[in-house]
């Protein structure tokens, strides 16, 4: 009975929800864009084009790994997967036994490090578990945890990985291809302690001190020779041998009393500052310790001598008579640094993380140019010492307050040399979690627009707000902006098969504006296939003419004419247009007068490298405050509300404001009448507009249908206006003021009451005005207390209160072939659908994901898509016409997600030692070899070397002779394999020895001629002399 009073009461005839029942509303969720917890560590590999993200645990979720290809390709792995097969954990020892593991294990999960493979991806995470990936088919290959590690490294072509330990100092190996610790047992104990052994007395306490202290910072191996570690112990640093089992050289830093060290502090005495990082050069030749206290420390690794010791600020800081700083200076610890090369390795320069002055004005990464390395057979130490001043040295900016945590190289193919060989961009990953993306050297920005996942330009920077329209597919489809741009950092992966959503020619825009000022507009899709997969970019800033102060609060997106409108803080509003960049190529941009209230012709601010696009078309300078929000119509209005009270319709077809006034003189009869009934000890309230909507219906009282512009206040009050036609151009008349309820509105939805239909203004309704058709429509009005549906401009209508909760967003949605219904989101983090006109709760359903604190920031689409912060930097979109299946198909993408891996793509060639070394006496390993050498006799061949053997023997089998007759004779065994690489490496040396001989006496028989060549120029010389005397 209350439902069929509404509908007599708000004039609707019809029920409008009479084909949706109660079973068809349940929220599913689709998808997720962003990254739900913090970033804390980074990974990338040039060969498959892949970008893996680490998370730390957190409130708003579990710690993750998200694996992101090309455009929309992403696997997500929880750390708390379990493995696809039991692991074996390293034997127990004094290393791996730690009183603080359980205090470890209540610490919060983060993802330390990543690092790909092959095909796999190797993690340690915060609870020192290091897990194996497969990234093939998506799981947790194996897992072993360790006691308190400091670090990892990995080769992109071998099958180990080294960990240190940071309280006994060894080093483990971990087989990747088997899952487990070698069964030869292979470990390094602490070097550092052995020779403080053999140097020291036993026994003293001051040296057990001593050894307690001394643990692993850094492992590398060597760039070329794989067969050589580079171990950064706290206390220096060691050249460890695989083949020998030996240690080559030590390595230990002391500044000299007198000298100013890294940081110019305690220069009186004698100072040994700890070792924080250690990497090689990449050919091998010099090798860098990088200290506590500033100093950057390069060596010659062949006699353990110290080439050249400098700051990021000066050189010879290790003289007593070297450059000075004028006081102590406290500097940034370093972070990461990575020895880059270009193609050509020895042209090599630094990255540094860390190592500046904490008071340094302008902070972010150092980039320290080399150039070529000297060649270090005909040069003076002079020379080598000098080529480590430097060339030029360049700051990569980071914003003003950030603090780098770590960075991650892009290189240009090559995934060897630690990932630093020609280097086009490095991702810099802030303590914020924030991460930023530069080109190297030159270090400026690159926006993430077409570049990386969506998902990443939630962090690249922080969201301030986001928006949605429904846009029509055919229109969506048109608009791929033309943009000079290099080519995208991610392209690998392929994205899983799936259909365009059936039944709804409509795509879902979101428009997602950034703390930089920046807004870029995609499709999310329905879990389906986006056909336009491209992200289209605006820049506010520039079209301000203004980069600082620039906040974006509002943002309006007309549905099939994609013009868009942006709102700031400081009260003007920057409206776009499609269209072609006249001055494309080109700076045109001049400055312009102020013209507060006026607008402004900005087309000249277009960016430069944007051809075709959202271009900027004109500003109005509303100076009333931040603006709080604006709505952009298919018919060419724009209509702007402000905090500061003001309320403006723009026309685009001039443009012109046809209307501007404060909302107080709109509703100040209301407010008489109010007062008049009484006294309020209540404060007052400035009013101001928080929902707008465009539409075409009649109004209450009229004869005829107009455009209707419907304002809703943070008090409750709905203004109608009617534009109508005024010569040339169009002019906007109040029809009335209606009160709903003393409460923020929150949404307002005109309809037509005959089909349940949307009564938009859009250019088909509106030229049926021209014809005389009428639309018979209401509004639905929702604030954060009730719902009322009523004929504007003033009637009563019907309506419903929510008693219980306070509504956050609301939006009418449309069920394709059933009808029509109101969706609403509340701060209890629930969802609800009521029946219109009769206001019935169809049903109800809790979004547990949300983020209580941001549910205020939810936005609902026209097809019912829930678009709901999960954390600071996720969006969970959810459809609540769905199946109510929780996290529905989302869920799937962990299991049967896009696929990471092309098998067509293969690791280069490692780079190897030269051949002048390997004659000078320099003994290679070969992976084979090292396997070997940390596997033991007993290891299986791993799956690599079954692939390269089977590769051999097929290539084998296409050539003939003895080598196929030895590839038909049967499969060959492990001893079999290892017999015949001796015997061919003994047959290349036997090859090379021979060759070496026949240059030898080729050698001798050219120096045998050119003798014999000169005697015989001379005895012609001679006779010629004596011939000549005779004439």
């Amino acid at each position: 009975m209350a439902g069929f009073l509404r509908a007599r009461q708000a004039g609707i005839q019809n029920d409008l929800s009479a084909g949706i029942g109660q079973g068809m509303f349940g929220p599913d969720e689709l998808v997720r864009y962003g990254v739900g917890s913090q970033i804390s560590c980074l990974a990338y590999d040039p060969v498959q084009s892949l970008l893996a993200v680490g998370t730390s645990t957190s409130q708003y979720g579990p710690a993750k790994i998200h694996v992101f290809g090309a455009r929309r390709i992403v696997r997500s792995f929880s750390l708390s997967s379990s493995p696809s097969h039991p692991t074996t954990q390293p034997r127990p020892s004094t290393s791996l036994i730690s009183s603080s593991q359980t205090a470890q294990h209540q610490q919060a999960l983060s993802v330390r490090h990543l690092s790909f493979v092959a095909n796999r991806l190797v993690s340690l995470d915060s609870h020192n578990e290091l897990a194996v990936w497969d990234l093939e088919s998506g799981t947790k290959a194996a897992k072993t945890t360790y006691s308190r590690v400091a670090c990892v490294a990995t080769d992109p072509g071998l099958d180990w990985a080294f960990v240190g330990l940071a309280n006994s100092g060894e080093v483990w190996a971990y087989d990747l291809d088997r899952g487990r610790p070698p069964a030869s047992g292979w470990r390094l104990g602490n070097f550092w302690v052995q020779r403080q052994r053999e140097t020291t007395s036993k026994g003293g306490m001051g040296m057990k001190g001593m050894m307690m202290g001394v643990g692993v910072v850094s492992l590398q191996l060597h760039p070329r020779d794989i067969g050589l570690l580079l171990i950064g112990y706290t206390h220096g640093a060691v050249v460890y041998s695989v083949k020998q089992d030996a240690v080559v050289k030590y390595f230990e830093y002391v500044v000299p009393p007198g000298a100013p060290g890294g940081d110019g502090a305690g220069r009186e005495k004698e100072r040994r500052p700890r070792v924080v990082r250690a990497v090689w050069h990449p050919t091998g030749t010099f090798m860098l310790t990088a200290h506590e206290d500033g100093s950057l420390v390069f060596w010659d690794p062949k006699d353990g001598r110290v080439v050249a010791v400098r700051s990021v600020y000066d050189v010879r800081v290790n003289e007593v008579a070297g450059k000075r700083a004028d006081k102590p200076r406290l500097v940034v610890p370093f972070g990461r640094i990575a020895w880059c090369c270009k193609q050509n390795p020895d042209d090599t320069a630094l990255l540094i993380a860390g190592g500046q002055a904490v008071d340094e004005e302008q902070k972010g990464l150092t980039f320290l140019e080399l150039g070529p390395t000297p060649v270090y057979a005909t040069s003076s130490w002079e020379v080598l010492t000098n080529h480590f001043e430097g060339k030029r040295q360049v700051t990569l900016p980071i914003p003003p307050g950030a603090v780098v945590a770590d960075y991650c190289l892009v290189p240009r193919s090559s995934p060897f040399f630690d990932g630093a060989q020609d280097p086009i961009a490095v991702l810099v990953l802030l303590t914020s979690g924030e991460v930023i993306t530069m080109t190297v050297p030159s270090g400026y920005p690159i926006s993430p627009t077409n570049m990386l996942h969506p998902s990443l330009s939630f962090v690249h920077p922080f969201v301030q707000m986001i928006a949605v329209s429904t846009v029509p597919r055919e229109r969506w489809l048109t608009m791929v902006e033309t943009r000079n741009q290099g080519e995208p950092i991610l392209m690998g992966g392929a994205p899983a098969a799936k259909r365009r959503r059936p039944g709804w020619d409509h795509r879902d825009i979101i428009q997602v504006a950034h703390a930089d000022s920046t807004i870029r507009i995609w499709d999310v899709g329905y879990d389906d296939d986006i056909e336009n997969p491209m992200q289209i970019q605006v820049d506010v800033a520039r079209a301000l003419d203004r980069f600082e102060d620039v906040s974006v609060t509002a943002l309006g997106m007309a549905d099939a004419t994609g013009e868009l409108a942006a709102g700031t803080r400081t009260g003007e509003v920057v409206i776009y247009r499609w269209g072609w960049n006249k001055n494309h190529g080109r700076d045109a941009a001049k400055p312009l007068d102020p013209n507060p209230g006026g607008l402004t012709d900005i087309s000249s601010r277009g960016e430069p490298s944007l051809k075709e696009g959202l271009q900027p078309f004109v500003l109005y300078e509303m100076m009333q405050g931040p603006v709080s929000v604006v709505a952009v119509s298919d018919v060419g209005f724009v209509a702007v509300g402000s905090e500061g009270g003001f309320f403006s319709i723009i026309d685009l077809r001039g443009p012109s404001v046809v209307f501007q006034a404060p909302l107080l003189d709109l509703v100040k009869e209301e407010k008489r009448s109010s007062f008049l009934k009484g006294n309020s000890k209540a404060p007052a309230t400035r009013e101001y507009p928080t929902a707008i909507e465009f539409g075409v219906l009649t109004m209450d009282g009229d004869g005829y249908s107009s455009i209707g512009c419907f304002v809703g206040t943070n008090l409750g009050h709905v203004a109608s206006f009617r534009i109508l036609p005024s010569g040339q151009t169009y002019s906007a008349q109040l029809a009335g003021v209606a009160k709903c309820g003393g409460d923020k509105v929150v949404a307002i939805c005109p309809l037509n009451a005959d089909n349940g239909q949307a009564a938009a203004a859009t250019g088909a309704a509106v030229a049926g005005l021209r014809e005389g058709k009428q639309v018979n429509g209401a509004l639905v009005v929702v604030t954060q207390t009730e719902i009322r549906v009523f004929k504007p401009a003033t009637a009563k209508g019907a309506s419903r209160s929510f008693e219980d909760q306070l509504c956050d967003a609301a939006r009418v949605t449309e069920v394709p072939r059933h009808g029509t219904a109101l969706v609403a989101v509340f701060g209890d983090r629930t969802t609800r659908a009521y029946s219109l006109p009769a206001l019935k709760e169809i049903g109800r359903a809790a979004l547990p994901m949300l983020d209580p604190s941001r549910t205020i920031s939810a936005v609902i689409s026209r097809t019912g898509e829930v678009f709901g912060w999960t954390g600071p930097s996720e969006v969970a979109v959810l459809s609540v016409w769905g199946e109510g299946g929780g996290r529905g198909k989302a869920s799937l993408k962990e299991e049967e997600g896009d696929t990471l891996v092309n098998p067509q793509l293969t690791l280069p060639p490692r780079p190897t030692i030269s051949n002048l070394e390997w004659i000078s006496g320099t003994q290679h390993v070969s992976p084979t070899d090292l396997d070997l050498l940390i596997g033991g006799e007993g290891r299986p061949p791993s799956k690599r070397m079954v692939a390269a053997a089977a590769a051999e023997r097929g290539m084998a089998g296409s050539g003939g002779g003895g080598v196929s007759a030895r590839t038909g004779a049967g499969q060959e065994g492990w001893g079999e394999y290892f017999t015949r690489q001796l015997n061919e490496r003994t047959e290349k040396l036997n090859f090379v020895d021979d060759a070496m001989s026949r240059l030898q006496e080729s050698s001798q028989s050219w120096a045998e001629d050119v003798n014999k060549y000169v005697k015989k120029q001379k005895r012609d010389v001679l006779l010629g002399s004596v011939k000549k005397s005779f004439m």
